[in-house]
């Protein structure tokens, strides 16, 4: 499940504290260690010395878009304009650089409950050209991904893979098209464990189909499935050499960050975090539950950004060019709330990022939930 966290009287005047903030996060940028607060790299998989690249400095984050109702997937239109999922409602709002947000439409057959609702939001790589929008979302009886045109207001909705088990928790939900084209798809175990072990399942996956819903071609399993033994996947990212990074709950003791291979095992249930067995791909970065509860995830240059619910802060990670990591850097902690999503404007110079208070997990302050913009300095 998505972890809760306690929102700090100093939250009811975060404007005024955000300088403060800021402040705080720069010492805590110098004095994180390999565990803690600061997460850790497991033996073997950090590069041996670590050196860490230059990070990028970010900026005082202001409000772009306010009253929104748990938004999730977010992705962007060629003009510089975003579509954003809303879980609860369905409804897929259009906000603008500017921050005008208008009604794009309401997506057919979604229902709330307990996390499951309007996950993610991806637009087609080829928009306009192919005016297409897709989203996860659970229905009564399963997760599924579906697709819909796009101009000015969302068309109906074409259901193109279903069966994705369903539960009140652990429903994944992030997509995201890759720089092969195809569409990844994170899932989650649906609270039945054994599903993420067994490759004719789609639970607790990470799968990747082509733009009509097909397995992939080359896919490890001849099926829809990339990769496996999930608990939860909530963010996907992919650096400038075409390695894909996610994000994942754990369940009482290590969340993670690994670095997915076609046809990986990341051993849950049976392990939590490194396994020390080589049968299961060893996570990159964990971090104790109440530091992370990673959902989104986006990449800048040389930097991995996880948006953290339960531990209401932007982690950073560094990477090193190579597939290893360096320290985790926490930016905000305990200023917005939870965060769920990050995404990298194409702009180039800001990252949009989204809170998650208002779900069942939350204590809202005015104006929740927000998207909120990030100067990259």
């Amino acid at each position: 499940m998505e972890r809760t966290t306690a929102r700090p009287a100093a939250l009811r005047t975060r404007r005024a504290a955000r300088a403060f903030a800021l402040l705080g996060t720069t010492l805590l940028l110098g004095g994180c260690s390999a565990t803690g607060s600061g997460g850790s790299s497991p033996d073997g998989r950090s590069g041996g010395e670590r050196t860490d690249p230059a990070t990028t400095a970010l900026g005082t984050p202001e409000d772009l878009a306010t009253d929104l109702d748990v938004p999730w997937g977010i992705d962007f239109l060629p003009d510089g304009s975003a579509l954003v999922a809303q879980r609860d409602s369905a409804v897929v709002a259009h906000v603008t650089p500017d921050g005008d947000v208008t009604e794009a439409g309401t997506v057919e057959g979604v229902r709330h409950g307990g996390e499951g609702g309007l996950l993610g939001l991806a637009v087609d790589p080829d928009f306009p050209e192919r005016p297409y929008v897709y989203v996860h979302h659970t229905s009564d009886t399963d997760n599924r991904v579906s697709r819909m045109e796009y101009e000015d207001s969302l068309g109906d909705a074409e259901v193109l893979l279903d069966g994705i088990p369903a539960a009140t928790t652990h429903n994944g939900g992030r997509i995201a098209f890759g720089p092969d084209g195809h569409l990844y798809v994170a899932t989650g175990d649906a609270q039945e464990e054994g599903s993420a072990q067994d490759t004719d399942s789609l639970a607790g996956k990470i799968l990747r189909i082509t733009d009509d819903g097909e397995p992939a071609p080359d896919n490890p399993f001849d099926n829809h499935v990339y990769s496996y033994g999930h608990r939860n996947v909530q963010g996907l990212a992919w650096d400038g050499q075409g390695r894909l990074y996610a994000t994942e709950f754990g369940q009482d003791t290590l969340d993670e960050v690994n670095l997915i291979e076609p046809g990986g095992n990341y051993g849950w249930p049976d392990v939590e975090g490194p396994g020390g067995d080589d049968a299961y791909t060893d996570p990159l970065v964990t971090w104790e539950p109440a530091e992370a509860s990673p959902s989104g995830a986006a990449i800048v240059g040389d930097s991995l950004y996880v948006a953290a619910l339960r531990g209401a802060r932007l982690w950073e990670v560094p990477l090193n060019g190579d597939g290893t990591v360096g320290e985790p850097r926490p930016h905000f902690a305990d200023e917005f709330g939870r965060l769920r999503t990050v995404v990298a404007h194409p702009d180039g110079d800001t990252l949009w990022l989204s809170t998650s208070n208002l779900d069942a997990w939350g204590s809202p302050a005015d104006d929740d939930d927000r998207i909120m913009t990030v100067p990259l300095e």
